[in-house]
């Protein structure tokens, strides 16, 4: 039994507070990933602040239509809220697919967003992991790879975020809101999430100490439909192999807006920009599709053993699209 002490917040500024000198502090939620790691020994806090009874729990819509969700809010109530269902498909489906109906009772928006990852090598305290142990080395470079980064990987780590909600939230333009010793702050979600580069070991750019207090999701594009897919090992409770999520505007035939983000295949939800830039202006088309696939997975370098997901990622693309274009999904 590793002892640790706790504290119960009764306001976001007190857990703010209460971690504000301390190096050795995490928030508690939910508690699916952090209880795992603590059972596993990857983490071993001395202070756990407790914010999953704090009042951060409203969906709701602000005046200028953009949709704010609490911190707190569970992944099952997100998923199955109204305004999420009908404005923003593609990320119910992407809540949806991740996990048992169980732990999404538990999970929260907040603590999906900073989930560790799922490697095998992370999670074996017998392996080294430059993500657990800087400068220890990764066991995954020429080990087992099929859940691995194909994308923005280095020499230090190759494992991949294994959050289905941060992919579709990635996709939608969405803005972390965290509250921090300095007052209250907003960061794109495409800036939330880092590469590995020299610092594996560091997941995020929330400064420390800060408290993630809702997440903000502008209004969707007049005529914009949306949807998500996962290739998985098994039908359910499976960690993506890849995975698309995409938001595609077609007018007379001719593709006028195209947002596309990729799970499973990188360190972060992967905004796949060049795909996007690829279809502006192209016809809605297969052809088209392929090619924007192609020109995002150009940069694409595998492991041996992962080789397979270039192809696969590419297909999954092409079908997300051809499914959208066809207006089978809003």
């Amino acid at each position: 039994m590793i002892p640790f002490e706790y504290h119960r917040a009764t306001s976001v500024q007190d857990a703010v507070t209460a971690v504000a000198d301390r190096t050795d502090a995490v928030f508690l939620a939910g508690g699916t990933n952090l209880v795992d790691h603590m059972k596993l020994g990857i983490a071993e806090p001395g202070l756990v602040v407790d914010v999953g009874h704090l009042p951060l729990t409203d969906v709701e819509r602000l005046p200028d239509g953009t949709l704010l969700i609490g911190a707190d809010v569970r992944n099952s109530d997100l998923a199955a809220h109204p305004l999420v269902r009908s404005h923003y498909p593609v990320l119910a489906r992407a809540l949806l697919s991740a996990a048992s109906g169980q732990l999404r009772n538990l999970a929260t928006t907040a603590g999906n967003l900073l989930q560790r990852t799922r490697c095998v090598y992370f999670q074996d305290l017998t392996t080294p992991c430059n993500k657990r142990t800087p400068g220890a080395g990764c066991s995954a470079i020429g080990g087992y790879t099929r859940y691995h980064a194909i994308l923005g990987a280095s020499e230090q780590c190759i494992a991949a975020h294994p959050s289905d909600m941060a992919v579709a939230m990635a996709v939608l333009d969405a803005d972390v809101v965290y509250v921090d010793a300095d007052g209250e702050h907003r960061m794109p979600l495409t800036d939330f999430h880092r590469l590995p580069g020299d610092r594996p070991d560091v997941d995020t750019n929330l400064p420390r100490g800060a408290l993630i207090t809702a997440v903000e999701i502008p209004p969707a594009p007049d005529g914009a439909r949306s949807t998500y897919r996962k290739v998985r090992d098994r039908a359910s409770y499976a960690f993506a192999v890849t995975s698309v999520a995409a938001e595609l505007v077609v007018d007379d035939g001719t593709v006028s807006g195209a947002r596309i983000a990729l799970g499973g295949v990188a360190h972060k939800p992967w905004r796949a920009t060049r795909a996007e830039q690829a279809l502006i202006g192209q016809p809605a088309t297969e052809a088209s599709f392929r090619s924007a696939a192609d020109a995002e997975l150009a940069q694409a370098e595998p492991q041996e053993g992962n080789e397979f997901k270039v192809e696969l990622t590419k297909r999954t693309i092409v079908a997300t699209l051809t499914t959208l274009a066809e207006g089978r999904q809003r």
